[in-house]
Order: structure tokens, then sequence, then C-alpha cells
């Protein structure tokens, strides 16, 4: 069994985890922990939930560690904030990783929940690492 120690998770969502991994059910994991398949439901549920906020964590870790920052407000148009990507870079000296159909996928699966058809429906903080990486953030999830 991994250990879950310097992690998010208890050692009880790990060994949930595992075994939900290698095809058990919640009623197995249940009967072999002593427990019911509700309180596995609910372990399962939180560690989900821990690995999401630790997820969300390392994103916005990255985000405040790029050099190039800035905010873009709800309503912004794809085409505007890839447009600010590139002027943001090219203001730092900067080259985007990235060409304009590759940072539009990339931005495009980064904000995948946060976006109304083609524009931003919350504020969201990017972030452009001396290589030219973008890193977005949002509170949204």
């Amino acid at each position: 069994m991994v250990s879950a120690d310097s992690t998010a998770l208890t050692e009880r969502q790990v060994t949930v985890l595992e075994l939900r991994e290698q095809g058990r059910t919640q009623q197995e994991v249940a009967d072999r922990l002593g427990t019911t398949d509700a309180n596995v439901s609910a372990i399962e549920r939180a560690a989900e939930q821990n690995i999401e906020k630790a997820r969300r964590t390392l994103e916005l870790a990255r985000t405040i560690r790029s050099p190039i920052q800035f905010s873009v407000s709800p309503g912004t148009s794809f085409d505007d904030l890839v447009a600010s990507v590139y002027d943001h870079g090219n203001e730092a000296g900067v080259k985007i990783a990235y060409c304009r159909p590759e940072l539009y996928t990339h931005l495009y699966g980064a904000l995948e929940g946060c976006t109304n058809q083609s524009e931003l429906k919350t504020t969201i903080d990017v972030g452009i690492t001396n290589e030219g990486e973008v890193r977005v953030y949002t509170e949204a999830l």
C-alpha cells in the first residue's frame, strides 16, 4: 500500500481509493474494512475533493510563481484573451510556447466550465513563465 504521508489524503482514503482502483465495489471495500458502503462512498467523495483541492493549489502556485501575471475579466472573448497573452509576452520579451491554434486549444481545455460559448464567464488569472508556458487559475470549480 502506498503511504498517505506528505499528501492531502488520509490513510483510510488511500486504502479506499486503492481498493476501488482494483475494481472492488463499495460494498466489497466496506466488508473488507468493517464499515458500511455509505461510509466508503463518503470517504471516496472526500478523497476526490482533497485531490481536486490539491490540483487547484498547484495551479494557483504555478500561476503565482509566473513572472508575468495578469487578470482577465468576465465577458472577454477568447480572441481577446489570446491576443492579451501574446501582448503580455511581447511586452516582457517572452516568446509564447504555443502557436495561436495551440494556445486556443490549451486555453479552452484549461478553462472548461469557465466559458460561455466563446467568452469568459468568470475572472481568470493568467501567468506566463519565462519559457512561455501559459498557466491559468480561476475561482470557479
